[in-house]
C-alpha cells in the first residue's frame, strides 16, 4: 500500500482509552515471530532494521514505480518521513541471503492509535476526512507503505507478511484496519472500471465511510453498476486491494490523486473480524499439535 506524502491533516487523535495498555509495549520478539524455511516475518527491533525497510521503500516506489524522491531522499536513497519514528515496521526477512540492507526483502508500516496522537495525526489524514474511523470503540490500525522485493511477490511471502499482520491484529486486539490502497496512474477516467466498481460494489457504510478531502476529493462513480462487469474487475485489481476486499473490506467516498507516486488512492477500511478468526484457528491448532507433540 502506498499512501501520500503531504503533511498530516488537522483531524485530532485521541490516545487509547486504556492508558495502561497504550504506555505498556510488549517486546517487538514476543508480538509478531514468525519463520518459514530462511523467511522470517517480524517486528523491527533496532534502527538498522528501519533503515532496511526504508531502503526496500526506495527501491520499490522510486526506483522501480517511478515516484518522484522529495529533496534528500535521492541522495540517502531511502523513503522516509516523521511516521517512521512512531510507528511499528513489519518486516519479511530472508536469511538465505545474509544480514543488512539485503535480507529485508518484504514491509509494512502499522500505526496504532496511541502512536498517532503522538504526531497528532494519522498519515491518511492528509489526504481523507477519517473521522469516522477515529471515533470507532477500540484499537484501530493504519496500514502503508507496504512493499515487496520483486523476486518475492509469490504466495508465501504474501502470506507471512499477512499472518504477521493477523498476529499483530490479535496481540493488540485490533477492531479497525485502515489505509490507502493504490491504483497505478493518475488519471481517472483511465481508472474509471476499477474506481466505479469499487465504489458500487464495496462502498463503506456511512458510520465507517472516510471521505477524501474537499481539496482532493475525486468522483469514483464514473460509470454506472451495468456497465461494470464486476468479476472481470475484480480480477484486474491490485493485489493488495483485492486482498483487502476478500477480507470484507470496504473502500471510502472519493479518490485522491498522488503526484509523487504516479498513483490514484482510495480509502480502505477492514473490519478485523475475519482476520482474528483466521489467526485464532491457526493459533489453536497449532496450541493443539504442541500437546500432542
Amino acid at each position: 500500500m502506498i499512501t501520500g506524502t503531504a503533511e498530516p491533516g488537522p483531524a485530532p487523535v485521541e490516545p487509547a482509552a486504556n492508558p495502561l495498555r497504550a504506555t505498556i509495549a510488549a517486546p517487538a520478539s514476543r508480538v509478531v515471530n514468525i519463520s518459514s524455511g530462511p523467511l522470517e516475518v517480524r517486528l523491527a527491533q533496532s534502527a538498522a532494521d528501519i533503515d532496511a525497510a526504508q531502503a526496500l521503500r526506495y527501491r520499490i516506489f522510486y526506483e522501480k514505480m517511478g515516484a518522484r524522491p522529495l529533496p534528500g531522499m535521492e541522495s540517502e536513497r531511502r523513503d522516509r518521513d516523521q511516521f517512521d519514528q512512531i510507528c511499528d515496521h513489519l518486516l519479511v526477512l530472508d536469511h538465505s541471503r545474509g544480514a543488512g540492507l539485503d535480507a529485508v526483502v518484504g514491509t509494512y508500516r502499522l500505526i496504532r492509535r496511541d502512536a498517532a496522537a503522538r504526531l497528532g495525526a494519522f498519515y491518511s489524514a492528509a489526504e481523507y476526512d477519517i473521522g469516522p474511523l477515529i471515533a470507532y470503540p477500540g484499537e484501530i490500525l493504519e496500514l502503508g507503505r507496504s512493499c515487496v522485493d520483486a523476486g518475492y511477490r509469490a504466495r508465501p511471502v504474501m502470506q507471512l507478511l499477512w499472518s504477521g499482520i493477523a498476529a499483530y491484529v490479535f496481540h493488540y486486539e485490533i477492531a479497525l484496519m485502515f489505509g490507502c490502497a493504490s491504483l497505478p496512474g493518475i488519471d481517472p477516467d483511465a481508472l474509471a472500471v476499477p474506481l466505479s466498481y469499487l465504489y458500487h460494489h464495496h462502498l463503506a457504510p456511512p458510520a465507517l465511510r472516510a471521505r477524501a478531502l474537499p481539496e482532493r476529493y475525486v468522483e469514483m462513480r464514473r460509470l454506472d453498476a451495468p456497465a461494470i462487469d464486476p468479476m472481470r474487475t475484480l480480477a484486474i485489481l491490485p493485489p493488495l486491494i483485492k486482498g483487502y476486499l476478500r477480507l470484507g473490506g470496504f473502500v471510502g467516498d472519493g479518490a485522491v490523486i498522488d503526484e509523487q507516486f504516479n498513483t490514484t488512492d482510495v480509502c480502505i477500511v477492514v473490519k478485523t473480524d475475519l482476520v482474528t478468526e483466521k489467526y485464532t484457528r491457526h493459533y489453536e491448532r497449532q496450541s493443539k499439535e504442541t500437546w500432542a507433540a
